[in-house]
């Protein structure tokens, strides 16, 4: 299994409209596209005034497989949600890392 990590920054404020037809395109892609097993999503309420640095919206999203993971980013669901963007990210930070259980 592979998590797949974002965190959206984005460079004007987002009405609440915005941020909630964003978070439904998110959630929309767990049955829509191939070798995902669980996901969220949502908006940062960290009450953590220093290292948040702007970023807004987070996604963790966990793969079947290495392959799966690869398939997602040029899939038309994932593509259709990255065309939503344009013009709305100042940045993005991506993290991929394989899953491991830890038995603590």
């Amino acid at each position: 299994m592979y998590e797949h990590l974002v965190v959206f920054k984005f460079n004007t404020a987002l009405t609440a409209s915005q941020q909630q037809e964003l978070l439904n395109q998110l959630l929309d892609f767990q049955g829509r596209i191939p070798g995902i097993l669980d996901m969220s999503a949502g908006l940062n309420v960290t009450e953590e005034t220093e290292n948040v640095h702007g970023y807004t919206l987070g996604l963790r999203v966990t793969f079947d497989s290495l392959e799966s993971l690869r398939s997602y980013g040029p899939h038309p669901v994932h593509q259709a949600f990255v065309q939503s963007l344009d013009g709305l990210l100042e940045n993005v930070v991506v993290v991929d890392y394989p899953k491991i259980n830890s038995s603590l």
